[in-house]
């Protein structure tokens, strides 16, 4: 089987969720990707690489995985000599092979030019467009929201021109003071329509993958979502291995368990509105970061609506806090509304999120998590999928083990491989 994907879609629904986390940064990476757009056009850039140029704005800060390090990058002068959020991005972009180019732009893009006396990691070249982004994401900082962006131009133009050979390479300042003469610029860049002057770009990049590609892809959205916390590491595969498992002992065809397995990697992407400080949290919620952590599931569920062909993984995936007496959230369906699909998951997703550790509390041990889950039936969960799991509860626990055994170690080695590259 091979499923027709945007490719525009699924990279500006990824960078859509980054910007979530704060209304402080709401629509940052689109801002950058507009004025490197921009950029890319006053510079003379192939088709080819104006794409590439802007996939890498949309995602540049897909590294960073709290609240407070977002916030730190929103100064002008921002710079971290170790590069971490950088080189947490190009690793996690660097797992899916159709994305690796994309995220050696984001690897450098807060590389300072120095004379061109600046340097990649054991002497690589840092590709130009990593110094395009870099411009590219220090004009979209200076921009306020509080003052008219025409009134401001001046002074963002004088800030770029005074670290000129310093910052940013001089034709790069060259380019940025000519295109930003014109009013258009300004206004296209403070302007988030649901058409942006770039859209046209993304015409040809309609693409066919088959089901490990599709499978991958989602990988790389589940990577980028669990490892923004050790605490979050191992969740994701752990229901998304006992969601296939589930899904296999109801009956579901081979492809179908596979999308289940697919719909549990991603059910939590709206938690990437969700800062790591209240994921991290070592004691309970109150109730504002308790709300806040309610909103995940309607950001899923907005965000996997942009992607052609998710539908069934999105349904499946989005509605796991729903509830059969309708008193769920975060849209109040009740059991008419409820595939089997989002059925099982609910289910999975109850039974995963009590039997391991929590930055909070200790996984509950096997008797006390069933009678959890059989106390939920008939309101909250299906009484049918709970009695299955409970049946296979042994083999189906087993597998859960395994697989975040598995995600955790992977979580300790991409850390231990962005350690080594500093």
């Amino acid at each position: 089987m091979f499923i027709n994907i945007l490719k525009s879609d699924l990279l500006m629904s990824l960078s859509e969720a980054v910007d979530l986390i704060s209304p402080l940064v709401a629509n940052h990476h689109k801002q950058v990707a507009c004025i490197a757009y921009y950029l890319s056009l006053e510079l003379g850039y192939s088709h080819d690489a104006q794409i590439e140029l802007v996939y890498a704005a949309a995602l540049h800060d897909i590294g960073i995985t709290s609240l407070t390090d977002r916030l730190s990058t929103l100064k002008f002068d921002y710079y971290e000599d170790k590069q971490g959020h950088c080189e947490k991005g190009y690793l996690l972009l660097n797992t899916y092979k159709s994305f690796s180019d994309i995220a050696k732009i984001v690897r450098y893009h807060h590389t300072m030019w120095n004379y061109g006396r600046c340097n990649g990691y054991g002497g690589e070249t840092i590709p130009y467009s990593s110094h395009v982004l870099h411009i590219a994401d220090r004009i979209s900082v200076l921009m306020k929201n509080d003052r008219s962006i025409l009134m401001q131009a001046e002074d963002i133009r004088n800030s770029i021109l005074e670290t000129k050979g310093t910052q940013f390479v001089p034709e790069l300042v060259d380019a940025f003071l000519n295109v930003s003469k014109k009013e258009y610029f300004w206004l296209d860049s403070i302007t988030v329509f649901s058409s942006l002057p770039f859209h046209g770009l993304f015409e040809r990049e309609v693409y066919s993958i088959n089901e490990k590609e599709f499978h991958d892809v989602t990988k790389l959205y589940s990577t980028i979502i669990d490892f923004r916390s050790p605490f979050t590491a191992t969740h994701s595969a752990g229901v998304a291995h006992s969601a296939q498992a589930l899904a296999q002992l109801t009956g579901f065809s081979q492809r179908d368990s596979d999308l289940m397995k697919t719909a549990g990697l991603i059910h939590d992407l709206g938690k990437l509105a969700v800062p790591t400080e209240i994921l991290e949290k070592p004691s309970s919620l109150n109730k504002e970061e308790y709300n806040i952590v309610k909103t995940h599931t309607y950001y899923t569920n907005k965000i996997l609506l942009k992607v052609q062909d998710f539908n069934t993984i999105r349904e499946w995936g989005a509605f796991h806090h729903e509830r059969l007496d309708g008193k769920g959230y975060p849209f109040h369906l009740s059991a008419r509304d409820l595939s089997v699909g989002s059925r099982i998951m609910a289910v999975v997703d109850v039974f995963v999120a009590i039997t391991e550790d929590r930055p909070y509390r200790r996984g509950m041990e096997m008797d006390q998590a069933l009678q959890v889950l059989r106390n939920m039936v008939s309101t909250a969960l299906d009484g049918e999928i709970v009695n299955l799991l409970v049946k296979n509860i042994v083999n189906v626990n087993a597998i859960r083990i395994t697989a975040q055994k598995e995600a955790s170690a992977a979580y300790r080695l991409t850390q231990k491989t962005a350690l080594l590259a500093y």
